[in-house]
């Protein structure tokens, strides 16, 4: 990649995971002899035109994953950020280390899951890729399933068209400067609201674009994703 910016990822690894009933957070669960932050780690540190890395995670953790980012040959300067009480406000935590950090307007940052531990390196080139001619770049892939809509939950008040829904996905890339202030501006109640980042971009009239997703990059959620993903690891099926 020709690059005229530098590239910063973030990797959010602050949640709990409350919906799997574990003792620990999911992101470290072992598998296959590694914590699922691991792979996500890997994919970035292993990206040549990622420069800098911010990893969101709660101090407890920190030295958990030391060995595991030392395994892994890289360049990057690493950096952390504290988790925030919501997922947007993790993120936030995040751009304000960045700011710090000294990069620039220019520079684009890559908003990475832990717990979505298989996204290839033409994903992740793809996002930085689009975020040179759009403020915001977003996987996605295409709904499958007949869609309704009720507005109580027991009724059916209309259809959607679902060739024109669909369902995102991470790493989500951003130009760095718009983003930040983009949060910045959005009152504290609003910010709350959002479930991802692309949520908050188009909100503020950053332009998004769409790229093509990859149904290998599902997010662990539930004991159910647990067990595909251990399925793929020992199968030796992970490609990253």
């Amino acid at each position: 990649m020709d690059k005229t910016n530098r590239n910063v990822a973030v990797l959010l690894s602050g949640g709990v995971g409350n919906r799997m009933n574990m003792d620990i957070p999911k992101q470290y669960s072992i598998v296959g002899g590694k914590p699922i932050i691991y792979y996500s780690l890997k994919a970035l540190l292993e990206n040549p035109d990622t420069d800098a890395i911010v990893i969101v995670i709660a101090d407890e953790w920190k030295d958990f994953i030391q060995p595991f980012i030392a395994a892994i040959p890289h360049t990057q300067e690493i950096l952390y950020a504290m988790p925030g009480e919501t997922r947007q406000y993790s993120v936030f935590n995040a751009l304000k280390v960045i700011k710090e950090a000294g990069f620039s307007d220019d520079d684009i940052v890559l908003v990475h899951e832990a717990a979505r531990p298989m996204a290839k390196q033409k994903m992740i080139n793809d996002c930085y890729e689009g975020c040179k001619t759009a403020d915001c770049v977003v996987p996605v892939m295409p709904v499958k399933n007949t869609l309704y809509y009720s507005e109580d939950g027991s009724i059916i008040n209309s259809l959607v068209d679902r060739t024109k829904i669909w369902s995102g996905q991470a790493p989500e890339a951003f130009k760095f400067g718009k983003y930040y202030r983009a949060h910045l501006d959005t009152p504290r109640e609003v910010l709350l609201t959002f479930n991802g980042g692309t949520e908050l971009a188009f909100h503020a009239g950053m332009s998004c674009r769409l790229i093509e997703g990859d149904p290998f990059n599902f997010k662990i959620t539930t004991l159910e994703d647990l067990t595909h993903f251990i399925s793929i690891v020992e199968g030796g099926k992970l490609e990253i």
